[in-house]
């Protein structure tokens, strides 16, 4: 997995009912754009470091689309 500052994150819900996730990554911590990364979730907005599993896809810039 390799990534980019912003860059989206989108988790999957592991559960029946938990919904997907997505998140800005605003640092990546590792080499080469890998984890871990720092990300603010786009729901609540507060920040946490993470080291995705399999549960999660990079959305590279330009592959979505902005709210707005």
């Amino acid at each position: 997995m390799e990534a980019s500052v912003g860059d989206k994150l989108l988790v999957h819900g592991r559960r029946v009912g938990q919904h997907d996730r997505t998140a800005e990554i605003v640092e990546v911590l590792g080499d080469h754009g890998t984890p871990p990364y720092r990300v603010r979730f786009d729901d609540d907005g507060h920040e946490a470091l993470m080291s995705p599993g399999p549960d999660a896809v990079v959305r590279h810039k330009g592959q979505f689309k902005e709210n707005r």
